[in-house]
């Protein structure tokens, strides 16, 4: 097959393409820019898009041997993942950017270009595995290496795009066995440190950011009871489940912590209580993308809202004809806030993937 490899510039993205190549593929290597100033970016290799990530894919396309390009996605990322970013945390919700990301940039935009210029698949460095089905479709699981399962952050994507995917790193045993991988193919990345953090948030303040792009709007932050317990400089800068940084100038009656516990966009006021005010026994999601037929009787499955979280026992079934979502949670779970990804899953199976609307409390 023709396979496109995306070169993020890291060790994972650089061990799928070698692995895509020993297969036996016809590889072309890229790079995405995401951005026009690369100085707003991440650098020291904390990031996916800097300078000197472009310079490391070259590299390794150059030790693998196969053709290198640059593509300019910045247009696309900034009018898709800035903007999304932005525009949920002033509507009070609380996003995932790197989900949006593959959404929109890497098997939307990546793959549309890759299949028009004739290639087959993408192959990307994320840690999860397709299987092929009896009648020929393709499903989505959790990778071999659990701790680095990126199965969340790539549900997403869907069926169709899911049938051009090629992610090699899937059956990895760990992330050692691909640093040591990499190592012996004589890749420089082999000991490259992993990225994290949002990469368009350049000195990882992310408050700082949405300060800086949305303005100052200082408001009330309000116990349960209404009572006013301290200020802040803007709503869209707290999420659900936060304890840091909330200043509060009043402790609570009881001594104990507070935490977020609803963000106001209209009237700009953060409201904070105890902790089990943060339970969740239930879900409603929008935007639902099946990877198998929708459901509209409840079946049992477990499920996940954080990339890093774990997995709960749930119920869920479809509404609004597939494109809703319905979960009652039957595990603890906590801190759920609109705009979160819920991914469900059968075992390391994915079911489905959708956009919190509102969570039940």
């Amino acid at each position: 097959m023709r396979v496109l490899a995306a070169l993020s510039g890291g060790v994972d993205s650089a061990v799928a393409a070698a692995r895509a190549v020993e297969a036996g593929h016809d590889v072309v290597g890229v790079h995405m820019a995401l951005s026009r100033n690369r100085d707003q970016l991440r650098t020291g290799s904390r990031g996916c898009c800097s300078i000197e990530d472009a310079s490391d894919a070259r590299r390794a396309a150059d030790v693998l041997g196969i053709p290198f390009y640059v593509w300019d996605l910045s247009e696309r990322f900034e009018e898709t993942v800035v903007a999304d970013f932005l525009a949920e945390y002033a509507a009070g919700r609380t996003p995932n950017p790197c989900v949006r990301c593959n959404e929109h940039v890497k098997f939307t935009a990546l793959l549309d270009r890759a299949v028009a210029l004739g290639f087959d698949a993408v192959a990307t460095g994320h840690y999860a595995r397709v299987e092929v089905l009896p009648d020929g479709g393709r499903a989505l699981h959790r990778a071999g290496d659990l701790g680095k399962d990126q199965s969340y952050v790539l549900a997403v994507m869907g069926p169709e795009r899911l049938a051009r995917a090629m992610f090699p790193l899937g059956t990895a045993g760990s992330k050692e066995e691909v640093r040591a991988e990499a190592a012996a193919r004589g890749l420089g990345v082999s000991s490259k440190p992993d990225s994290y953090d949002i990469c368009f948030v350049a000195d990882g303040d992310t408050q700082g950011y949405l300060r800086a792009r949305l303005g100052s709007r200082p408001g009330e932050i309000r116990d349960t009871s209404g009572a006013v317990v301290g200020h802040h400089d803007g709503a869209y800068a707290y999420t659900v489940g936060q304890r840091r940084g909330l200043r509060l100038g009043r402790p609570a009656a009881d001594g104990r912590p507070r935490y977020v516990l609803d963000v106001q966009p209209v009237t700009n006021t953060v409201v904070v209580g105890p902790a089990e005010e943060l339970d969740v026994t239930g879900l409603t999601g929008a935007d639902a993308v099946w990877f198998v037929a929708p459901s509209p009787e409840w079946f049992a499955c477990a499920v996940q809202v954080r990339a890093h979280g774990a997995a709960v026992p749930a119920r869920a079934r479809a509404t609004d004809g597939g494109r809703g979502l319905e979960v009652a949670v039957e595990g603890a779970l906590r801190g759920l806030a609109a705009g979160q990804s819920a991914v469900l899953y059968a075992g390391t199976r994915v079911l489905a993937q959708a956009t919190v609307a509102a969570a039940v409390r």
